[in-house]
């Protein structure tokens, strides 16, 4: 009976329709915000050995949903790096600008290179070898992992907070999308290995989602809505360029 009277004021909400519709709406976003998470995830741990891939993306997105849930501890302080701490070209950039215009250079950069060694997987190495492929370590992919997801969280929760003051909500929602991601990870992995042309889409929607991150870090904000629907399309339009393929596979059988 004492933890249940200690949990119930934290757990009134749940007879509040407001505070109900907080929750659905923010469990939404962090499920359709994590779609940018796992894709990258996808990509990075299809470069590992195959016995490693599974275990990497669980412990990727494991560790990434502690940093969540650690991050929510310290929401107050993650409210107050909206503050501008120096002008740049008459902007006022403040740290959240800041990490948003580092996460989307990284990620720039790190599409632009994927991309080359897609179009050009024989190149050769500073030592004169041909390298087919970029190698990888776990503790690199989860990393790499951690960094990504520590931008999109910084941008999830300031969003979150601007919806509810219930911080029990915001955790529930983020706990809800990384299980979503959790599940999904493998699956979405297998079909982006499987299928290559899926992986230079992939990485064209990484590449957007970093130019997002710096012009949001700028000033300019782009409406995600028009980010994924963009997305949403050009999927449509991969699947039904699959689907010819296939169907012009059996024909020719």
């Amino acid at each position: 009976m004492p933890i249940v009277e200690f949990l119930a004021p934290h757990f009134a909400f749940l007879s509040e329709p407001t505070a109900w519709a907080a929750l659905v709406t923010l469990v939404v976003m962090e499920v359709v915000l994590g779609i940018d998470n796992l894709i990258f995830i996808s990509i990075l741990t299809n470069k590992l050995p195959k016995e490693q891939q599974s275990r990497a993306r669980r412990l990727g997105i494991s560790a990434a949903l502690v940093m969540r849930l650690l991050l929510l501890a310290t929401i107050s302080f993650i409210v107050q790096l909206t503050t501008p701490v120096f002008t740049v070209f008459d902007h006022g950039l403040s740290w959240r600008d800041i990490i948003l215009v580092a996460g989307g250079l990284f990620l720039v950069w790190k599409a632009t290179t994927e991309i080359h060694h897609s179009m050009d997987p024989n190149h050769e190495t500073d030592g004169g070898q041909v390298s087919g492929t970029l190698k990888l370590s776990m503790g690199a992919a989860i990393f790499q992992i951690l960094l990504l997801d520590l931008v999109f969280s910084v941008d999830s929760i300031i969003t979150a907070v601007g919806m509810t003051d219930e911080i029990v909500i915001m955790y529930i929602a983020v706990i809800a999308a990384v299980t979503v991601m959790l599940v999904a990870a493998d699956p979405l992995a297998k079909f982006i290995g499987d299928n290559p042309s899926i992986v230079m889409l992939a990485l064209a929607f990484l590449l957007m989602i970093g130019m997002t991150l710096i012009a949001d870090g700028m000033g300019y904000h782009v409406p995600k809505g028009y980010i994924y629907a963009a997305m949403g399309f050009s999927a449509l339009v991969e699947a039904l360029n699959m689907l010819a393929r296939r169907r012009r596979a059996s024909g020719e059988q």
